[in-house]
């Protein structure tokens, strides 16, 4: 394909960008987000399913589900199994309920398939529409506090306590390090170099190198492993064994309709509230203040959704790491697809991510949480039937280490507010009835 022809499928011009920079927002993405093709399979495979199934299966879903995202929706944004979701999957469905885990992959594919029809015929399109532009503001802001606070726990600089809840962890070489690779990493962006991130991410890499090597110990942070960046190998071969594995009849009994209720209700608000907070805060706007191709872009999730069942784990969605490669100057659907390209190689070559630290991202993730925090200029702080509501689902997020609580919450809230205030034209009826879904899914 020439570069013309790629120029005016993406609309580069249009968009005031370019190839090398899509490429560069790309890789940037697939760097933060890379962790998944791991960190998944660590998670799922606690039910009993294969590790290697799973890791296929993440690989796969999040190739084709991000490659889909840039093809047909023309956003810069990842998809892949989401982080939550797993555990919801892993712990309350499989291990919490006793449900077999082919059934739980059942119940995933039917909340895809459903949420797919509400995609085509443009439900969620009127959801999205019907959320509050101050709660919008408010999610940007919540997630990009959620990003950082990922990150800080990631480097270990921040810890938990059993008197505090959390705390500042230990000054050792590791958080130094880390606190080393986030300075070059900001002044690199301060800078305005191109491929600021992955530069970061490679120079931390780097640092990091040493770490149980020619000093320090990592063992304590790393599952025992007393050197911080690992070579595992290059080659292992791919595990279609959970291919097709899912079952479609249990999974449609009533008994286990609340747990496909619920996978429904967590994937849509957390792939709603990502990929709003994303679009407000790079102002990937269409002309009436909507999110950019919102119902092509929710159909592609919706689709992850049902493959993630078909092959083998748990349901896909956006992923807040898309804000890394936007960051980097990433604005067209050519930067999901190099994402979702680099994907594919993994199915082969996965014991080469043991060489990126989660020290070596987590600088990345932080420093664009700054990022994600322009969009609470916006809150109008001093109308305080808005400021509030807008602070619930700001603060809740990180706060509950959910996306989906934070704005559960500001939705409840806002209409709450608006009408005791009596100002219920600010209410809509869609409003009202995400609400009671929203307590449906606090209930169950």
């Amino acid at each position: 394909m020439s570069y013309k022809m790629i120029e005016n499928l993406f609309q580069l011009r249009k968009n005031q960008t370019d190839i090398r920079t899509e490429i560069l927002a790309g890789l940037t993405t697939f760097l933060a987000a890379m962790y998944i093709i791991v960190v998944n399979p660590a998670i799922i495979s606690k039910t009993g399913m294969p590790f290697n199934g799973v890791l296929t299966a993440t690989v796969i879903v999040s190739a084709f589900s991000t490659i889909m995202m840039g093809l047909y929706a023309k956003n810069p944004i990842l998809i892949a199994p989401g982080m939550g979701i797993n555990a919801f999957f892993t712990f309350s469905v499989v291990l919490g309920m006793g449900i077999k885990w082919e059934t739980a992959l059942g119940t995933v594919f039917w909340s895809g398939v459903v949420f797919l029809i509400l995609s085509i015929f443009n439900v969620r399109t009127y959801i999205v529409k019907a959320i509050p532009k101050q709660i919008r503001f408010a999610v940007s802001a919540g997630i990009g506090l959620f990003i950082a606070l990922i990150g800080f726990v990631n480097a270990k600089f921040i810890v938990a306590s059993p008197a505090t809840l959390i705390k500042l962890g230990e000054m050792n070489i590791i958080t130094l390090t880390f606190i080393g690779g986030m300075l070059i990493t900001a002044l690199l962006i301060i800078k305005k170099v191109k491929g600021a991130l992955i530069i970061g991410i490679a120079l931390t890499t780097i640092l990091a190198i040493p770490i149980g090597r020619l000093y320090g110990d990592a063992s304590p942070i790393n599952f025992g492993i007393p050197t911080l960046v690992t070579w595992k190998g290059i080659f292992a071969q791919p595990d279609f064994s959970l291919l097709f594995r899912l079952d479609l009849i249990d999974s449609l009994k009533f008994a286990v309709w609340p747990v496909t209720f619920s996978f429904l209700f967590t994937d849509m608000f957390d792939s709603l509230s990502t990929f709003v907070g994303v679009a407000e805060a790079a102002d990937l706007i269409d002309p009436d203040g909507e999110p950019r191709n919102v119902k092509e872009s929710l159909i592609a999730d919706a689709f992850s959704t049902t493959i993630s069942g078909l092959l083998g784990t748990s349901s896909g969605t956006a992923y807040i790491e898309s804000a890394t490669g936007i960051e980097e100057g990433g604005r067209t659907g050519l930067t999901a697809v190099v994402s979702g390209l680099l994907f594919i190689p993994f199915m082969f070559i996965s014991p080469l991510l043991s060489v990126v630290p989660e020290i070596a991202t987590a600088p990345a993730l932080i420093l664009v949480g700054v990022f994600m925090m322009k969009p609470v200029l916006k809150i109008n702080w001093s109308k305080l039937d808005d400021a509030i509501p807008s602070f619930l689902a700001l603060i809740l997020i990180p706060f509950t280490y959910s996306i989906t609580q934070g704005i559960i919450w500001g939705f409840l809230s806002w209409t709450v507010l608006k009408l005791l205030t009596g100002k219920k034209n600010e209410v809509s009826p869609m409003l009202i009835a995400i609400d009671v879904f929203a307590i449906l899914a606090l209930i169950i």
